[in-house]
């Protein structure tokens, strides 16, 4: 282990971290840098013994397309919600736990999938068992489970299993 790892486990997230924290505090004080490094340096130490490696991307132009795709769910499913709750009255809703079972299998894939259902209005993820791989899943309103599976499976799933694809 070099001393660049030794200090910067991730770089990136450092970086980032010292970059909110200045904007956050829309200052370039001594203070604001001094404590926003200190942070810079501590967090990504500690998250560094349960997140040991970083992760590697590859394929970036998937990567883009999956954020362009993401972007976009997340315009029209908050269309679909705003729809939702002025069409219809809360009693005419059907909400639901639906349960997805997963093919992925990095962790980190598992990660960005519940992430992106949280993202999107109208689901929530709520919890995620290893053995089976499975993704609990809350909807606002759930008209065919076994579709809202397959279009999630389709959309973001297989998209991530490419993605997370040994390089």
């Amino acid at each position: 282990m070099n001393a660049t790892t030794l200090w910067f486990p991730h770089s990136l997230l450092s970086a980032t971290l010292l970059s909110a924290w200045l904007l956050l505090h829309n200052s370039l004080a001594p203070g604001h840098i001094l404590l926003g490094g200190m942070l810079a340096l501590a967090i990504p130490r500690f998250i560094a013994r349960v997140w040991p490696k970083p992760v590697r991307l590859c394929r970036p132009g998937r990567w883009l397309h999956y954020l362009g795709r993401l972007l976009w769910d997340i315009v029209i499913a908050n269309l679909q919600v705003a729809w939702l709750i002025l069409t219809r009255p809360s009693a005419q809703l059907r909400p639901g736990f639906i349960v997805m079972p997963l093919e992925l299998e990095n962790e980190s894939a598992i990660a960005v999938l519940a992430a992106t259902i949280s993202l999107t209005p109208g689901t929530i993820s709520i919890e995620f068992t290893p053995n089976p791989r499975r993704l609990r899943i809350h909807c606002l309103d759930i008209t065919d489970e076994a579709a809202l599976i397959a279009a999630l499976k389709t959309r973001y799933e297989a998209p991530l299993k490419a993605m997370f694809a040994p390089c």
